[in-house]
C-alpha cells in the first residue's frame, strides 16, 4: 500500500507546478483534507507527536512546506498574516476557533493599521481553510489540539505581521 504522505506531498507539488496561483493553492486544501479523512494516516503519523511544532516536509524545489502544530496548552493567537506565503490550515484533533479580518486603514506594512472582523468560523476535525497572501486571520485553540498547515514558504524566512487591535498597530512578527 502507497504511503499516504508521500502521495500527498507528490499531488501537492503536482498541484502547485500546474498551477501556483489561486487554483493550485486550492488544490493544496483538497489534498489535505483528503489526508485528514485517511484514519491511518493520523493515527500512526500525527496522534503520537509530542507537543511543539513540526516540519514534516519542506519541497526542495517549490519551497511549501508542511507542518503538525501539537498543542498541549490553549493557545489564542491575535491577528497575524503569513506575508507573501499562503497557508492551508488543517483540523486533526478538537478544534480551531477561525477570526478573519480585513485592513481598512490602507496600510500594508508595520505601523498604524485598523482592522474589522470579517467572518468567524469553526475548523472541525477533518476540516480544511485556505488563506492566501497578506490574509490576515487569528486563532483560538483549546488544550490538546492538534492541527496541520502547509505553508508556500517557511515563515521564518519572511517577513509577517502581528496586529494589536487595541494599539491599532501592525508590528513585525
Amino acid at each position: 500500500m502507497a504511503d499516504p504522505f508521500a502521495a500527498f506531498c507528490s499531488d501537492c507539488r503536482a498541484a502547485l507546478i500546474a498551477d501556483d496561483g489561486p487554483l493550485g493553492r486550492e488544490a493544496v486544501r483538497r489534498n489535505l483534507e483528503r489526508l485528514l479523512a485517511d484514519d491511518a494516516f493520523v493515527a500512526d503519523r500525527v496522534l503520537p507527536l509530542p507537543p511543539g511544532h513540526h516540519t514534516l516536509y519542506e519541497d526542495a524545489d517549490l519551497g511549501f512546506v508542511v507542518l503538525a502544530h501539537v498543542l498541549d496548552e490553549a493557545l489564542v493567537w491575535p491577528p497575524h498574516d503569513h506575508g507573501a506565503s499562503w497557508a492551508v490550515y488543517g483540523q486533526v484533533t478538537r478544534y480551531t476557533d477561525m477570526s478573519e479580518w480585513s485592513r481598512v486603514d490602507g496600510g500594508r506594512g508595520p505601523g498604524s493599521a485598523d482592522l474589522v472582523p470579517t467572518r468567524r468560523y469553526r475548523l472541525e476535525p477533518g476540516q480544511t481553510g485556505l488563506y492566501e497572501p497578506g490574509a490576515i486571520h487569528s486563532i483560538a485553540l483549546p488544550a490538546d489540539t492538534r492541527y496541520m498547515r502547509v505553508t508556500g514558504t517557511d515563515l521564518d524566512r519572511i517577513p509577517t505581521l502581528m496586529f494589536d487591535t487595541v494599539r491599532h498597530l501592525a508590528l513585525p512578527i
